[in-house]
């Protein structure tokens, strides 16, 4: 394995504690390789549409504003993990994007669209199965993912 393997990691947060380790784990491989990580977080607009009872239409105000405060709710995760960067020297991007797709599409076609060389993701996110050995999002990632996956406990 060449030293440039790794030039881009995404990890996918979604403020679980998980996630935010998968983070700190993201920035110290890509210290050692001086690769670049993408932070993403995916906002499935999908089970806000359905609970509004309105499906695949342009975005009433309801989902925008849910958007919105995703957005926001991101934020406060992405400076936590702009200090640890900027702390270790690692170049880092914050993307939050909103998808109808399933998180695990989301992650997946972004990976690709990045050419993504690793992704790093925590074993659980917010929905806390907890007596789940790996979360469904990330089972998901390391089923369909076009590049390695490390899953971070």
């Amino acid at each position: 394995m060449s030293e440039k393997e790794f030039s881009k990691i995404l990890v996918p947060i979604d403020g679980s504690e998980m996630s935010m380790q998968a983070a700190s784990l993201a920035l110290r491989v890509a210290k050692r390789y001086d690769a670049e990580v993408i932070v993403l977080h995916v906002v499935n607009i999908d089970q806000y549409l359905q609970s509004i009872g309105v499906y695949r239409l342009s975005y009433p105000e309801p989902i925008k504003k849910k958007v919105e405060e995703a957005k926001n709710e991101a934020a406060t995760w992405f400076n936590e993990i702009q200090r640890n960067a900027e702390q270790n020297k690692v170049r880092t991007r914050f993307e939050v994007i909103d998808t109808p797709l399933s998180v695990v599409g989301a992650i997946v076609n972004f990976a690709e669209q990045q050419k993504a060389d690793l992704i790093i993701i925590g074993t659980r996110g917010r929905s806390g199965f907890t007596k789940l050995l790996l979360g469904s999002v990330a089972s998901g990632v390391v089923t369909y993912a076009p590049c390695p996956v490390l899953v971070a406990k």
